[in-house]
C-alpha cells in the first residue's frame, strides 16, 4: 500500500529540462531508492544523494544498491527517474504524533489519579 503524500511507486513520464530539474530535487528529498533510467535506455537504481543543477553541466551523484563508488549522472543522460523503493519515513510523522500523543494522555490520567 501507498502511503499518502509520498512519492513511492510513481513512475512520471520522460522529462526534460525544468520538468527534469523538478523530478530530479524530489529524487534528492526521497527517502528511498530510485531508478534513474538513462537516454540510452539503461538503468540505474539507487539513492540520490547530491546534485547540482546550476552547474556547466548539471548533474546528480548516487550511491547504487549493487554497491560501488557513488555515480555522477549528467541531466542530459537522463530520460526520467521513477521512484521504485520504499519511502523509509512515509508516515513516520504521524506515528511519532500518535505516540506522543497517547503517552501524553497516559501521564495526565496518572496524575489525576
Amino acid at each position: 500500500m501507498i502511503e499518502p503524500g509520498t512519492l513511492e511507486g510513481w513512475a512520471p513520464s520522460a522529462a526534460s529540462g525544468d520538468e527534469l530539474q523538478h523530478v530530479v530535487d524530489l529524487a534528492f528529498d526521497y527517502r528511498g531508492d530510485v531508478t534513474v533510467e538513462l537516454s540510452d535506455g539503461a538503468e540505474r537504481t539507487g539513492y540520490v544523494f547530491n546534485r547540482d543543477a546550476e552547474g556547466t553541466e548539471p548533474f546528480l551523484e548516487m550511491f547504487e544498491t549493487v554497491g560501488g563508488p557513488p555515480e555522477r549522472i549528467r541531466y542530459a543522460d537522463v530520460r526520467t527517474i521513477r521512484f521504485t523503493g520504499k519511502d523509509t519515513a512515509a508516515g513516520k510523522s504521524y506515528a511519532a504524533w500518535l505516540e506522543r500523543k497517547t503517552r501524553a494522555e497516559a501521564d495526565s490520567a496518572a496524575a489525576d489519579a
